[in-house]
């Protein structure tokens, strides 16, 4: 009962931090404003955001693919179409809860393919794993590419802001200083509480995360076939990639954005979706704010971001529900054709 009530009150936790980010953004909007947004619902080419779901399909695909070569390294072959329904029905229940779509999934495998549910755990974290390290790359790749324009609205929204607020010089140098100090403060308690520091169970779970996915990337190169394994992972990037920059056609406001402005909306745009769950209000913001940085107004930046949002969760939602349906109904077929041809060949 107590963990049932934890998970009710995860999910109502971050759907009011959703619901909270919308209000935040749609009670400054004038009447004109919101007529804008329906309208760019209304002229938007579904051409384009069509293309975007068949390689988001593409994308999970890969994903699945990539699953199946994790197992098969471990000595189990699942069929290939139960990991692919387990996919969506783990995306399906991350929109819910947070983090717990991981689990789902390796308990469809657990049910319908008789895999051990903490064995197909553990090719999750691997896989994950991956899927970090490429982020955490695609992160720093951004930065570097787009340094000036970061640092110009940094500047714009964040630097300028806060400096006028402080006020005089003296209060801005104070800022300085106190900031240097506590950086200061906090390495040397690091390194004079060390000992200490690593008993603390937090720091004991960040050291163990790092034990395993180092153990993660190292069970790659024992794998049969590792270098398609690393083929997938980088699939699967490449395709979210052109999966959030091919909805740039669809209105003619951001048909003309570079795949620079791609690879941000990925990067800021992926971290909204860890922060809450789906997304939900913090990623039409985050896309909205992103764009700006490349001349959108936050209207049309803020209708991309639902339009993107929306495109993403109507795909898993759709996928996650006809994989539960369609899994129970595949498996009793699937284990009755099998039946049939044992009876037969005695």
């Amino acid at each position: 009962m107590r963990k049932k009530l934890l998970n009710v009150f995860r999910f109502l936790f971050f759907l009011a931090i959703g619901v909270f980010f919308i209000w935040i953004f749609v009670r400054n909007l004038t009447p004109q404003e919101r007529s804008e947004i329906i309208a760019s619902f209304r002229r938007a080419n579904y051409f384009w955001i069509a293309v975007s779901i068949c390689i988001g399909l593409a994308s999970h695909a890969s994903r699945a693919r990539r699953w199946v070569i994790l197992m098969e390294s471990m000595g189990y072959k699942p069929r290939y179409s139960n990991v692919l329904m387990a996919v969506f029905v783990g995306y399906f229940v991350n929109l819910a809860l947070p983090r717990l779509g991981e689990l789902g999934r390796c308990g469809v495998l657990a049910r319908y393919e008789k895999i051990p549910f903490n064995k197909s755990l553990g090719t999750v974290i691997t896989e994950r794993t991956l899927d970090l390290l490429v982020f955490i790359f695609l992160f720093i790749l951004n930065l570097i590419l787009q340094i000036d324009l970061i640092r110009q609205y940094v500047n714009e929204k964040i630097y300028t802001p806060l400096m006028n607020s402080l006020g005089s010089v003296e209060n801005v140098s104070m800022l300085r200083w106190a900031i240097i100090g506590v950086i200061v403060l906090l390495i040397v308690l690091l390194v004079v509480f060390r000992r200490k520091f690593y008993r603390f169970k937090f720091v004991r779970k960040l050291r163990d995360m790092g034990q395993g996915m180092w153990d993660g990337i190292w069970s790659i190169f024992k794998m049969k076939r590792p270098f398609e394994f690393i083929f997938h992972t980088f699939f699967i990037w490449i395709a979210y990639f052109f999966m959030s920059w091919i909805v740039f056609l669809s209105l003619p406001e951001t048909s003309g954005l570079s795949l620079g402005a791609g690879l941000a909306v990925l990067v800021f745009g992926s971290i909204g979706i860890i922060l809450v769950q789906g997304g939900i209000g913090v990623y039409p913001a985050i896309v909205a704010e992103t764009l700006f940085i490349y001349g959108i107004s936050s209207i049309i930046g803020y209708a991309m971001g639902w339009l993107l949002w929306a495109t993403q969760t109507v795909m898993l939602v759709i996928a996650g529900l006809l994989s539960l349906i369609i899994l129970p109904v595949n498996n009793k077929v699937s284990y009755g054709f099998r039946i049939f041809s044992t009876e037969e060949s005695l």
